[in-house]
């Protein structure tokens, strides 16, 4: 239980504490180099966004899995 809880809370400052990525592909870097600024902060904003529920959906279903075989075993 406690290493689980140490790499909760390791993942947990991981995800705090990371810089903002210019997270752009080369069509969108394109279309956003002549517009605003604020129009380039909201798409990397969208891109990063959308970028983070393929994880969190992962990190469900390993969840699951654990509590699973977890319980398989008592």
């Amino acid at each position: 239980m406690f290493r689980l809880r140490t790499i909760f809370v390791s993942l947990l400052f991981l995800f705090m504490f990371t810089k903002d990525s210019f997270s752009q592909c080369a069509m969108c870097k394109a279309v956003v180099e002549n517009g605003d600024q604020s129009m380039a902060e909201g798409i990397n904003s969208g891109i990063t966004y959308l970028m983070a529920f393929p994880y969190v959906l992962i990190g469900v279903l390993f969840y699951f899995l654990y509590k699973y075989h977890k319980k398989a075993k008592n």
